[in-house]
């Protein structure tokens, strides 16, 4: 029997507990991190009946016409919108997605302080769902409540502060992808011609870019993680989320904590729905290797996360060549 991922009740971060009254949440957190890069959690705050609404608007979403969705389509120029063939290591995933963000607000004027556009674009929302736009924003509240308390727990597992990285996440650059994993290629055939080929999974192997995800899941499965040389299914468990350490959260932990690999499995018989909260610091933030105990050197240089993330985002449309890496900022 494959080994599971470990399930950790984290209601005492989302109660505010004292240091000394989370450290077994906070053990069990750091030990999560450095086994498996991969964990699930319970007794968090967001609430079953948001996440019904959440998975009835989402179905309705991806229920709409083709039309209607590309009508909203995201671009790079502005990476906020649906789209049907996003690329993962140079292939097409058998996928479609609507992603946004919250400091993104189309109806603020150009130099407003909150209109991103280097990387965020403006947010899009379809018209004939009027109850999809704040639904979706009270989910982006939620998640981004429960990651501002699962990163505390993962720098007190570093021995570090609770808050002490709260300040790169002033302004932080997170967003929600809606995953869709229909059965066949989202696309018609004379559309697939002219791109590029469907990979061999429906989501091809990769670790996350920013500090954290926090995943909702659907009750199909088909995510999977890397870990003892094989791939292991992540199973669904009713109303948590899945937690994953990204590439960011590697730099700073100094190699402590490890971003997993991860996949999507094609579907086989019924379609999958998936929701990922990108928990993403200030475009602004240098993230290097914090000191550790032990006094190791650092294995990083400085990785300034606009930078990267806008690298990496360029890699969704269109084949680069090698898509970049923590790797290449390695400190032989």
């Amino acid at each position: 029997m494959n080994p599971s991922l470990p399930v950790i009740d984290v209601s005492p971060l989302a109660a505010g507990a004292s240091e000394s009254g989370l450290a077994e949440t906070v053990d069990e957190i750091a030990a999560a991190c450095r086994d498996w890069g991969f964990f699930q959690v319970v007794g968090h705050d967001v609430s079953p009946e948001l996440i019904s609404r959440v998975w009835d608007e989402t179905r309705r979403f991806f229920e709409l016409p083709r039309e209607e969705k590309r009508a909203i389509a995201r671009s790079a120029d502005n990476p906020r919108g649906y789209y049907d063939r996003e690329l993962t290591k140079n292939v097409r995933d058998l996928k479609e997605v609507f992603d946004f963000g919250y400091m993104a607000h189309p109806e603020l004027p150009e130099d407003h302080a909150d209109k991103r556009t280097a990387v965020d674009g403006a947010n899009q929302w379809p018209a004939g769902l009027p109850a999809f736009r704040s639904t979706m924003l009270d989910l982006f509240a939620g998640c981004e409540r429960l990651g501002r308390q699962v990163f505390e727990g993962f720098c007190l597992g570093l021995g570090l502060p609770r808050d002490a990285l709260h300040q790169h996440f002033e302004g932080h650059t997170s967003f929600v992808r809606l995953n869709y994993y229909p059965l066949e290629d989202p696309l018609a055939p004379e559309d697939a011609a002219g791109v590029t080929e469907l990979g061999g999974m429906a989501l091809q192997h990769h670790t996350d870019a920013g500090a954290l995800t926090i995943l909702l899941q659907d009750d199909v499965g088909g995510l999977q993680v890397y870990a003892g040389d094989e791939w292991l299914d992540v199973e669904p468990i009713e109303r948590a989320f899945v937690v994953n350490i990204g590439d960011m959260t590697q730099v700073w932990s100094n190699d402590r904590y490890r971003a997993a690999l991860h996949r999507v499995r094609p579907m086989m018989a019924r379609a999958r729905y998936s929701l990922p909260f990108f928990y993403n610091p200030s475009y602004g933030t240098d993230c290097a290797p914090l000191p550790t105990p032990d006094g190791a050197a650092p294995r990083y240089r400085p990785i300034n996360w606009g930078e990267f993330r806008a690298a990496r985002t360029a890699g969704d449309y269109a084949d680069y060549g090698e898509e970049i890496q923590i790797e290449h900022f390695r400190i032989e």
